[in-house]
């Protein structure tokens, strides 16, 4: 269960949000420990339709979903190191407890791209750590530097999630109901995440700085697709 941060709350020192911050990344890389709040669409298809069967796949379907899903599973413990590194060093609490409330979100992301994988008779990335440490060491440099580009990192990092989530849905055939309802739905999360930020004060980044992002993402994408 996430630890939730309200106005009320009483102020954490670094100390105490480091604390939560391993307890959080423990949790996250632990496969089965990330709890969803919201259940995952897959099992909304099958309320919605009885019991949707799901799609036989040829082996090499089954192993090019199985690696989008991969990805966004990866793309999504990146975000929460992201997050929580950025909440180690926010300095405004109404900022943390924005990021936390987006984190949360992309927590129930964590989990139904676990399930996904599961259901599919695969498993997460084994560079999910060394992507976690990365990911968690730009976002507290992020802000460390100031809400305002705090911020605006995430709606950039955003944008980029929905780029992938955009490409991977057509890649996916449309009877495959249970993976294009979970790439939607967080797909619709991420924009609402990008536009909070932007909302709240972040700056919108320069083409430059979002080419060096994409480059990023790219390693990201081709070494966790099989790895």
């Amino acid at each position: 269960m996430s630890t939730k941060i309200t106005d009320q709350t009483p102020a954490l020192s670094s100390l105490d949000r480091l604390i939560l911050g391993v307890d959080r990344a423990m949790r996250t890389l632990s496969p089965g420990s990330t709890k969803p709040q919201r259940p995952s669409p897959a099992e909304s298809c099958d309320a919605a339709e009885v019991d949707v069967p799901d799609l036989e796949y040829t082996p090499e379907l089954q192993q090019h979903i199985s690696g989008l899903m991969r990805i966004n599973h990866t793309g999504e413990v990146c975000a929460q190191a992201l997050y929580q590194g950025q909440a180690i060093t926010a300095r405004n609490l109404t900022t943390r407890i924005s990021m936390q409330e987006s984190a949360d979100e992309e927590g129930d992301h964590l989990a139904w791209c676990e399930q996904r994988l599961q259901q599919l008779d695969s498993r997460t990335s084994y560079l999910n750590p060394l992507f976690y440490g990365l990911s968690f060491g730009i976002g507290a440099l992020a802000g460390a530097a100031g809400d305002k580009w705090s911020l605006g990192f995430i709606a950039a990092t955003e944008e980029q999630v929905c780029r992938h989530l955009r490409e991977h849905l057509e890649q996916v055939p449309e009877d495959d109901v249970k993976t294009r309802a979970i790439l939607g739905q967080m797909l619709k999360d991420e924009a609402h995440h990008g536009q909070k930020a932007l909302d709240a004060g972040g700056i919108n980044f320069s083409p430059l700085p979002k080419k060096f992002m994409t480059a990023a993402s790219k390693v990201m994408t081709r070494t966790t697709y099989k790895l």
